[in-house]
């Protein structure tokens, strides 16, 4: 017959689980203690990069783009706020606040146009025009930095990606598989049709024309009726160049 273990023994248990239990914690506390020395380490050094590459972070795109991705793997946002160090020593802030403006303006100027979606390349192209005399050339990762500071506007701006293009939402449409399928088929020529959505998807007439009709109500897409076969074309502004209308599909 077995023998419980005595009280001493209990006693002698509890005391080796909290000796385990206190080295524990001490490792642990060890190493955050290192790695907080390390990242201060690393962000004096991310500091001493910045005062040292300065104007090429302001003035070259690839350069600044590369600049984030370092401080993001420590933790440093240089567009948190328009004040500190940051703001002081690269005026990062104040560059990201001023585009963002401007790709306010531009989403709002052109919704007319394109029902609120705007191809990402199409805005920087616009936006690339407005700021010839700028010294700070700007290219598509900025605009996307610029548009992750609009959230705080709502639910209005967001970066939607259909196959490789990405497209700028600048009003609150909730778009579903559908109308996400539609949009990525019409960027081959700008169009579709009910037949073509039919064909190509494998939808049912109704489920085609629901989410055609859909897309138009919400301002995202426009009829064309005047053609010879007299099937319906929905232009998409947004997935396709103004100058598209005028050169393709003239029968």
């Amino acid at each position: 017959m077995r023998r419980r273990p005595g009280i001493g023994g209990l006693q002698n248990a509890v005391a080796a689980r909290d000796q385990y239990r206190l080295l524990g914690e001490n490792v642990a506390k060890l190493r955050t203690d290192l790695m907080k020395e390390q990242l201060a380490t690393f962000r004096s050094q991310l500091e001493d990069f910045a005062r040292k590459h300065k104007n090429d972070i302001r003035k070259n795109p690839a350069f600044r783009s590369q600049f984030h991705e370092m401080c993001a793997k420590i933790g440093v946002d240089p567009l948190a706020s328009n004040k500190g160090f940051w703001a002081e020593l690269l005026g990062i802030g104040d560059f990201y606040y001023e585009l963002g403006v401007q790709i306010v303006d531009i989403c709002l100027a052109t919704r007319p146009h394109n029902g609120g979606l705007i191809s990402l390349e199409e805005l920087c192209k616009v936006l690339g025009s407005r700021r010839k005399g700028a010294r700070e050339a700007v290219s598509q990762d900025d605009c996307l930095r610029a548009i992750s500071k609009l959230k705080v506007l709502g639910n209005g701006f967001e970066v939607i990606s259909l196959g490789k293009k990405k497209l700028v939402r600048s009003v609150p449409t909730e778009l579903n598989k559908d109308h996400n399928e539609i949009l990525e088929l019409a960027q081959a020529q700008g169009f579709v049709t009910v037949d073509e959505v039919e064909r190509r998807m494998s939808w049912s007439s109704g489920r085609a024309t629901d989410a055609l009709e859909t897309l138009l109500e919400e301002g995202l897409a426009m009829i064309d009726d005047g053609h010879k076969d007299g099937r319906r074309r929905y232009w998409f502004p947004c997935v396709s160049s103004v100058s598209s209308y005028t050169a393709t599909d003239t029968i």
